[in-house]
């Protein structure tokens, strides 16, 4: 019921209702007269009422469904008195009907009616009922002055009837005053004794379940449904279900009960250790997904957060949504409680077969397979090959140094690559897409050794040294102290150097020049032609008898 419309005036009720008994009595008596014109065209019947007196009838009250006129010219017809040559025939049917209720009226039963104001005066105001017009006094009405009531429907109470002038007084008030009473008792006995009571739930909303205990609603706001938190109640409850609730408290000036559901049982927090641990595998089911992870409902009132990480071993998981749906049950492993925060972490990869362990057992380090590139980044690009991703680092994207992922490849590529390294601990594979091309080093060191003489052209210079193209992708590092005669500072871009190899390694693609050591050979090479050059019949001792003979 509500109560936002109620007015309580002091005002004497029975003179106010004596005075509207007596405004009902000269107005409205009923007659019988006989009808003694018709006029169709200004649309009145000329009713003969007695005392040589006729009074007019809107010929429409007299009218049938299909706009006959119901009577004729000598017809006797009941009619009310309403003064100043105006009858009505509607009202005295309405007062023979209210006439036949008062007689069949039992004094000891009470008689609740609920009808629809349609009149108002000083005194109170009219309620009509299936066509009956009962008083109800403003006092009883417990309608506000500043609410236009005309037209409400409301509920009351028959509290008088008064046979020999032919009125039933009605009180909304008193159906108020009772309800009022009512909800106070149900309140003071929720509140006292704290104790679970069914209610049954009328009203899902947004923000919680209107519920009915014992003939009053409470709100269930949905931060008092579970013990898991703040939940949405549609998704756990539907209406007409009946539930547990505690009484929380009541706000008299609102009329507000507030109720709870999660108080009214166990709270699973207060024993956890005794219904869950971590490293247990329990079946749960999905509650809710969004983007960053999945809500899942463990029973006994728990819920639990899967992440998104630990949804699969794939590391390009974009939406949970793409492996699990709202109500599927799934098998998890707690990962962690943290009792003073009330949150559960669970895995769902922990329970899947690792993709290193289905990798190791299928592939060896030197297999040459096929992947699809997952994404590229600024120091290569990580290419799925079976379960698992394996990294293709730009090194080893091709012999050409000018070339990396981010200019070769894109996502969704399919590429050809060799198996370079397995780290099974740390989970990584190593890929390489240049170790299926012949190595421009070991084809250059197939003509060039240790101690070959070559010429190369800068390409950059580092604070250790300078690097020197040999041939095509074919590389050399001269180290700072291996420059001499030649002045670090005075090389340039572009500028050609003759030196000797004094490092080569076809397997790392690694070759290492110096100028100094090419200076030495060079004197080494003169001396030994020199020697060849000299006469190669003259002996050790010809040599030292030319001495003694001096």
């Amino acid at each position: 019921m509500k109560f936002e419309d109620i007015e309580i005036e002091d005002v004497d009720f029975e003179a106010m209702l004596e005075e509207s008994f007596k405004k009902s009595e000269s107005r409205s008596d009923l007659v019988t007269g006989t009808i003694v014109k018709i006029d169709e065209k200004d649309n009145l019947a000329v009713v003969d009422i007695g005392g040589g007196r006729d009074a007019n009838l809107n010929l429409d009250e007299i009218k049938d469904e299909e706009g006959n006129v119901a009577f004729n010219v000598g017809d006797e017809i009941e009619v009310v008195n309403q003064g100043r040559g105006r009858i009505s025939y509607k009202a005295a049917l309405s007062r023979v009907a209210l006439n036949e209720f008062i007689s069949e009226y039992d004094e000891e039963q009470e008689y609740i009616i609920e009808g629809v104001v349609t009149k108002k005066n000083k005194g109170g105001y009219v309620v009509e009922v299936d066509g009956l017009e009962f008083f109800m006094p403003r006092t009883l009405s417990y309608l506000s002055s500043k609410v236009d009531p005309i037209g409400k429907k409301v509920k009351a109470v028959i509290v008088k009837v008064d046979k020999e002038k032919g009125s039933v007084v009605v009180s909304r008030k008193e159906l108020i005053e009772r309800d009022r009473a009512k909800t106070e008792e149900i309140v003071a006995s929720l509140l006292e004794n704290k104790e679970p009571v069914i209610g049954t739930i009328k009203k899902i909303t947004s923000y919680g379940m209107f519920v009915d205990v014992g003939g009053m609603d409470g709100l269930v706001h949905y931060s008092q449904i579970s013990h898991k938190g703040p939940v949405n109640p549609s998704k756990y409850f539907e209406e007409g279900d009946e539930v547990n609730v505690i009484a929380l408290d009541y706000d008299k000036k609102k009329r507000h009960l507030s109720l709870s559901i999660k108080d009214a049982n166990p709270d699973p927090w207060s024993d956890i250790d005794a219904i869950i641990g971590v490293g247990d595998t329990v079946t749960a089911t999905v509650s809710n997904i969004e983007p960053y992870g999945v809500f899942v409902d463990l029973g006994e009132d728990l819920e639990a957060f899967l992440h998104v990480s630990e949804i699969s071993w794939d590391k390009n998981v974009k939406h949970p949504k793409d492996y699990l749906t709202n109500g599927e049950e799934i098998n998890v492993e707690v990962i962690e409680i943290d009792k003073e925060g009330r949150r559960l972490r669970v895995s769902l990869k922990n329970l899947l077969p690792k993709p290193m362990d289905a990798f190791t057992s299928e592939y060896r380090v030197g297999d040459i397979v096929k992947g699809t590139v997952t994404s590229v980044t600024d120091f290569g690009a990580f290419v799925k090959v079976g379960p698992v991703e394996g990294l293709l680092h730009n090194q080893e994207i091709s012999w050409d140094k000018s070339k990396n992922a981010k200019s070769e490849l894109n996502v969704g590529d399919e590429v050809e690559v060799k198996i370079i390294k397995i780290d099974r601990d740390a989970g990584k594979i190593s890929l390489s897409k240049k170790a299926l091309e012949d190595s421009p080093v070991a084809a250059f060191a197939q003509n060039h050794k240790v101690g070959s003489i070559v010429t190369g052209i800068v390409k950059d210079k580092k604070d250790f040294g300078v690097f020197i193209a040999l041939d095509e992708n074919v590389d050399a590092l001269i180290r700072t102290e291996d420059l001499h005669p030649l002045k670090f500072d005075e090389i340039e871009k572009g500028q050609e150097i003759k030196g000797v190899i004094s490092f080569i390694d076809p397997n790392s693609d690694r070759i290492r020049v110096s100028v100094k050591r090419l200076e030495r050979q060079e004197e080494r090479e003169a001396m030994e032609k020199l020697n060849l050059d000299q006469d190669d019949s003259m002996t050790l001792g010809d040599a030292f008898g030319d001495i003694l003979k001096k």
